[in-house]
């Protein structure tokens, strides 16, 4: 590592963030602070060539204003595998150009930079899916194509959630209850009758009142605040992109208990920046890809995770 390391940046476009909700920004404008020189890519910028990790690098600043949060110089193409460190933070949709890109960055990483996520593990773990690794760590569970099978877990738990493995946002979650008439259409929309896998989970009331909380996992260590995303009145879904309410609140007994289960797994698969979807005792969720909370914490707690994470990567780099 260089004495003023690099840190690239795989993003959307920057220009169209939120400033003040968008995590990535908060990434960058402590890895900046910490000495870093950043770079700015998007997917198009990234290829193969003979086997080499190459892209169209920008150099990037950024700033504390609303009005003005970034400036970039002109794109250079680069090997990949020269920088330090690259953040993966381009959001989902998680669907077959970003697993391309996975690709790409794992060439990258190959050939010398620390890629936070690791590619390989944003492959393999599902934020649905991945769950099945700690079962005792989560409420009743069943992925299927079966739509027969679906309703007798229905029958057994009498109110469930079901929803797409490659949603998020809350898009595409449904409710629903033993005698729901819409029981039938609900499950061949999220299956294309039999045809794409679904997850159902036992309905856990606690949600009503305690939210969805997203708790963060920073190198596997947790944040000691979770951010509580409350339903409206009118809604089920404990999504902010839903219109929820996000409240913090100190991690509690059982939320140590379920980081202490996932956290260190994830660590050593490279996977530095995590956050877990908790309602009640269980984990919903696992998200890898594109993890978002860390201003509102920040804000509520007066705490600074993304330079928690900059350390995190530092730290990784001295050792590599």
């Amino acid at each position: 590592m260089t004495s003023r390391p690099t840190l690239a940046v795989v993003m959307d476009p920057i220009a169209d963030i939120k400033f003040s909700k968008d995590s990535t920004l908060a990434m960058l404008l402590a890895a900046q602070a910490d000495g870093f020189d950043l770079r700015y890519l998007e997917m198009g910028d990234l290829m193969l060539r003979d086997g080499v990790a190459l892209g169209r690098t920008r150099p990037l600043k950024v700033f504390k204003d609303p009005a003005r949060w970034f400036e970039l110089g002109d794109p250079v193409l680069q090997r990949l595998g020269d920088l330090d460190a690259i953040l993966m933070r381009k959001d989902p949709p998680f669907d077959t150009e970003y697993i391309y890109s996975t690709y790409i960055l794992e060439r990258a990483q190959d050939q010398g930079a620390l890629v936070v996520n690791d590619p390989r593990g944003l492959r393999d773990m599902n934020e649905k899916v991945y769950t099945a690794w700690f079962p005792q760590c989560c409420a009743p569970t069943l992925i299927t194509r079966d739509m027969s099978d679906m309703h007798a877990f229905l029958t057994e738990h009498d109110k469930i959630v079901c929803k797409p493995l490659h949603g998020m946002g809350g898009r595409s979650i449904f409710v629903l209850e033993r005698g729901d008439k819409n029981t039938n259409v609900v499950f061949e929309t999220l299956t294309d009758y039999g045809s794409n896998y679904a997850i159902v989970q036992r309905y856990l009331p606690e949600i009503v009142t305690g939210g969805d909380s997203r708790v963060l996992l920073v190198d596997g260590t947790p944040i000691p605040f979770a951010l509580a995303r409350i339903p409206s009145s009118e809604d089920n879904r404990g999504n902010l992109a839903a219109g929820a309410t996000g409240v913090g609140r100190p991690l509690r007994e059982r939320d140590l208990f379920l980081t202490s289960q996932i956290g260190p797994s994830l660590a050593e698969r490279g996977m530095l920046f995590v956050g877990l979807d908790v309602i009640g005792d269980y984990v919903t969720e696992i998200n890898v890809t594109s993890p978002t909370g860390i201003r509102e914490l920040d804000q509520q707690f007066g705490i600074d995770i993304a330079a928690l994470l900059i350390a995190a990567i530092r730290r990784r780099l001295e050792r590599r």
